[in-house]
């Protein structure tokens, strides 16, 4: 039978990376809101003989996180494993600046949402399936107020569920990636030598590996 892996944030950087290290074994779905970001990963699961699920939403709408999960549901019945990569990255602004629009939408995509997307798909992974989190130790930098601190939160959400379901499962991982030269660094990090960075897929491949060991 067929594993299925949920990614969320896949359309690019670690995510689609995720997707296309998960594709030979897994059935992916891939969830972003770039609808040609997401055809082109598909293009290239499909080429290295994967299938992939395409939906193209917004982590933040409810109700569309609601129709997904009842989707999987009905056509798989479970979820093997999901890897959360959507993160929303507000501009960078001194805290005593940060615009009441940019708050709210990091609130809503970095902390809400994950908590909303915990209660549906736990229920789908069950006992046995993993869930993979991202750290990014960026909180109490310099201008990163709103990122940092709604991804902090994130990341102690996923903590508190790994602590609660260390004894019955789902398994739930936290990975902190080394810097990568993805659109969100480039938007926090303009003009840096992105040679020095580490690939997306050198990343997955690694991250993967150390879940396997």
């Amino acid at each position: 039978m067929t594993q299925t892996a949920l990614i969320t944030g896949a359309s690019r950087g670690l995510g689609a990376a995720m997707a296309l290290a998960l594709a030979p074994t897994h059935h992916i779905v891939a969830v972003a809101k770039t609808t040609g970001a997401l055809e082109e990963l598909d293009d290239r699961i499909k080429a290295a003989g994967g299938a992939a699920t395409l939906a193209p939403m917004d982590i933040a709408n409810d109700a569309a996180m609601q129709t997904l999960c009842r989707g999987i549901h009905d056509r798989w019945g479970s979820v093997d494993m999901w890897v959360h990569c959507a993160v929303h990255a507000a501009p960078l602004a001194p805290a005593n600046m940060i615009g009441t629009k940019d708050m709210a939408k990091s609130i809503a995509g970095n902390m809400a949402a994950t908590a909303t997307l915990i209660t549906y798909i736990a229920p789908l992974l069950g006992e046995k399936g993993q869930a993979l989190f991202f750290d990014d130790p960026v909180s109490g930098q310099a201008f990163h107020g709103a990122y940092g601190a709604t991804k902090a939160a994130q990341i102690a959400l996923a903590r508190s569920w790994q602590a609660e379901t260390a004894k019955t499962g789902p398994k739930v991982h936290i990975a902190t990636p080394n810097p990568m030269p993805t659109a969100t660094r480039a938007r926090f990090h303009p003009g840096e030598d992105r040679s020095a960075l580490s690939d997306p897929a050198a990343e997955a491949a690694r991250i993967l590996s150390e879940l396997r060991a």
